[in-house]
């Protein structure tokens, strides 16, 4: 029997088809943004109509037996009359500041949700204020909120279910420590809308008899209720010896890098300790459980820095000519300083700019990656992050930014996981929990050069930041 993960991120959602842990088949799509008369939305249609094609294939390679979605946390799908009712808004949205100013005021605190105050609709809470403000009789009796991961799951289903990984995604809709919803989204009705709570692995249902007949799919395929894409990498790393209830941290590397560190059986996590200013925030795994975290948008930052035209900074051929330029960008002082994205990150009041920039086009690459590894690292530290380091995804084949990490935490173990399956796995993990690590973590070595004095250099620069390092 074959299980389908349904991965849904920001920039691209991807399809995988696997027997057991072995991967048979995988398609992706770029995700678009859609404009509309009061607000960019996410290209819902789009990826609906791309996921029936590409199940219909799926369908004619072996009988599918299960589908678990999994989603990024910043998205939120309101049915009504059993149809999505509204375009899921784009997180890069601004609401009108007067607007944001009047929600803000309404927050709970940082310490009762964990939840700190993001920009544009990076608190789902904010993108649902904006839209009581454009339709008022919406988010009324009659009406079912929806995580995003759960509305794939709906529409696959058409059984509605919430899951706490989602709801707990700097949300400002709960409060994790006591397992419910925010105050803020009792006082504002919209704890009443949540669909049902169901765990991550469960079984919410049969794919649905319309969607059986649109795929091709049997009718007797389960749906899973899925989680949020970075909690599904944090139940991925828990498989390896490494890591499992150990004291580690799994930085999930993408457009955004996240940094949730699994805390030891003895630790004690008090919300209230995490700098909220600095992005900081509390996640919830799959458990319930709290995991303290930290992002910034660190592969968006490398594209800008490096050049969205360029290469990738993980092209496997390129990886020797990068290590290479590390030497000439440190020798030269070539660095940038946070953030190319303000708002976020652990700098973000920061405005960004280069420091000798580089003209060789490794150089610049090079010097992105250690830009990304020297944010990264403070990053880790915000959170309390020691002992065990897993770097997954796309930029853990990102030699430079792996190894300059590992130089610039030489108390940490570091290693890295194969760099597209991670957050499959870890959906996988939910159908068979006795499934094995799909291959064995890489210890990564340190740099070979020395990065302490470049280090100091930059966070000497950046001392006169509002927010230091």
């Amino acid at each position: 029997m074959l299980t389908v993960v349904l991965d849904v991120g920001k920039t691209m959602s991807k399809l995988t088809l696997w027997e057991g842990g072995t991967l048979l088949e995988r398609r992706t799509r770029a995700n678009e943004i859609v404009a509309g008369p009061h607000y960019t939305a996410l290209d819902s249609d789009g990826i609906e109509a791309w996921m029936v094609t590409t199940l219909r294939d799926f369908a004619a390679l072996g009988r599918i037996g299960a589908i678990v979605p999994v989603a990024h946390g910043a998205a939120v799908a309101v049915l009504r009359d059993g149809r999505l009712a509204v375009p899921p808004i784009d997180y890069e949205q601004n609401p009108p500041s007067a607007r944001r100013a009047r929600y803000d005021a309404g927050r709970d605190p940082f310490a009762a949700t964990g939840s700190p105050r993001l920009p544009a609709g990076l608190n789902l809470g904010a993108q649902l204020d904006l839209l009581d403000d454009l339709h008022p009789a919406l988010l009324m009796r009659g009406a079912t909120i929806l995580p995003w991961a759960q509305y794939w799951a709906w529409l696959l289903s058409g059984i509605a279910v919430s899951e706490v990984t989602s709801l707990g995604c700097h949300s400002d809709l709960w409060r994790p420590a006591e397992e419910h919803a925010s105050d803020m989204a009792e006082r504002r009705g919209w704890a009443a809308l949540f669909a049902p709570i169901a765990r991550a692995g469960d079984a919410i249902g049969s794919i649905s008899p319309a969607m059986a007949a649109r795929t091709g799919l049997p009718d007797d395929v389960r749906i899973h209720a899925g989680l949020h894409d970075s909690n599904a990498a944090l139940h991925a790393a828990r498989a390896f010896a490494e890591i499992g209830e150990h004291e580690a941290t799994i930085l999930s590397t993408g457009t955004w890098f996240v940094a949730m560190r699994s805390p030891g059986p003895d630790a004690a996590i008090r919300i209230a300790d995490l700098p909220e200013a600095r992005d900081c925030l509390v996640n919830v795994d799959v458990r319930g459980r709290l995991v303290p975290s930290s992002r910034f948008m660190g592969g968006r930052e490398i594209e800008l820095l490096s050049g969205i035209d360029t290469r990738r900074v993980d092209i496997k051929p390129d990886q020797p000519a990068l290590i290479a330029a590390v030497e000439q960008v440190v020798a030269a002082g070539a660095m940038a300083l946070p953030s190319m994205m303000p708002g976020v990150g652990p700098f973000p009041s920061g405005s960004g700019e280069w420091v000798v920039e580089p003209e060789d086009p490794y150089a610049i690459r090079a010097a992105a990656c250690l830009y990304a590894a020297l944010v990264a690292d403070a990053s880790l530290d915000l959170i309390g992050s020691r002992e065990r380091l897993l770097i997954e995804g796309r930029f853990a084949e990102a030699q430079v930014f792996v190894r300059a990490l590992a130089s610039l935490r030489p108390d940490t173990a570091v290693y890295t996981g194969a760099a597209h399956n991670d957050v499959s796995y870890g959906a996988l993990r939910l159908v068979d929990a006795t499934l094995a690590p799909p291959s064995a973590l890489d210890r990564v070595a340190p740099l070979d050069i020395d990065l302490s004095g470049y280090r100091d250099l930059w966070r000497e620069r950046i001392a006169g930041l509002a927010v230091a390092a």
